[in-house]
């Protein structure tokens, strides 16, 4: 802590978890969510055919967590569509995205320097919502840790959790692409980061709530624009995973001991192997769909 008091973080922490979101930050959130599901598969050709189901995609990409997290928490899932203001504004991205002439807001907001601003800039509504998540788990449920991680959880991992639902919708079913089972990058930040605000939400991370949300912040938003920049697919976590998985499990992380030997070359024959992360795929699917789109347009 003196460490942070030698850097006068303190103030800087506290105007900086006070900053409004609406509008700047929620629409870069905006953008860089329908983006991503603009590069799914068959989402271009949805929009196309039913531009009602590809609308209510884009709803749940910008408002999965909240449905989620109303669901768990007991109210209405369709509350937070009561916020007339953020409904148009996603609404208004979804429209340029999809149908903007000759793709120009698309390319404008594709284009990787922009891209890195809007994805920091995401990162920033993220942690926000984990750390309001388990605030509100904490006022409906005081002494719930589980909820508030569950909450918060949920709050960070947007549509990530709500993936096979939305899939649904558009016409797809992917079973295999399973969050859960494959955890991308930011649905496990966002799990850890819920941990760290539940233990400072209960007072026992000797850190202000301000200072906690600068510095996740920070964290989130270095490593998703080295991510986005490299096209790195790989995740933080993996190397610490890796040590504390098989002292802990008896495996190391998303593995099976048991597949390295007679079951992993049946497996290899009998079926395909599963994806290794959906983030991983949906990266992958992400700059092959634009580049193939950029060669066409050329």
């Amino acid at each position: 802590m003196e460490v942070l008091a030698a850097l006068n973080l303190g103030d800087f922490a506290h105007y900086f978890s006070k900053m409004a979101m609406f509008p700047v930050f929620d629409l870069a959130y905006y953008i860089v969510s329908i983006l991503y599901l603009k590069y799914e598969p068959g989402s271009v050709e949805v929009s196309r055919r039913s531009p009602v189901a590809s609308w209510l995609c884009a709803m749940l990409y910008c408002f999965g967590s909240y449905v989620l997290a109303d669901i768990l928490l007991g109210h209405s899932p369709i509350d937070y569509f009561s916020n007339n203001s953020h409904v148009v504004l996603a609404s208004a991205v979804w429209y340029l995205i999809f149908f903007c002439p000759f793709n120009i807001f698309y390319k404008c907001v594709a284009f990787l320097p922009v891209k890195l601003v809007l994805v920091a800039l995401k990162e920033v509504v993220r942690v926000r919502k984990i750390a309001a998540g388990v605030h509100h788990a904490h006022h409906a449920y005081h002494h719930g840790w589980f909820i508030m991680v569950l909450t918060g959880w949920v709050k960070g991992s947007g549509v990530a959790l709500m993936a096979n639902f939305e899939q649904l919708i558009r016409g797809v079913w992917r079973p295999e692409s399973n969050e859960i089972m494959y955890m991308s990058f930011p649905t496990k930040a966002s799990f850890y980061g819920a941990i760290l605000f539940t233990l400072q939400q209960m007072h026992w991370l000797p850190v202000s709530k301000s200072t906690l949300i600068f510095l996740f912040t920070l964290f989130m938003a270095v490593l998703k624009i080295f991510m986005t920049a490299t096209h790195s697919h790989g995740s933080p976590f993996a190397v610490i995973e890796g040590l504390v998985c098989p002292v802990l499990f008896g495996s190391a992380a998303g593995g099976d001991n048991h597949h390295n030997g007679h079951d992993a070359s049946h497996h290899a024959v009998a079926a395909p192997a599963a994806p290794p992360s959906p983030a991983k795929t949906k990266e992958e699917l992400n700059e092959g769909v634009r580049k193939r789109k950029a060669k066409k347009a050329e």
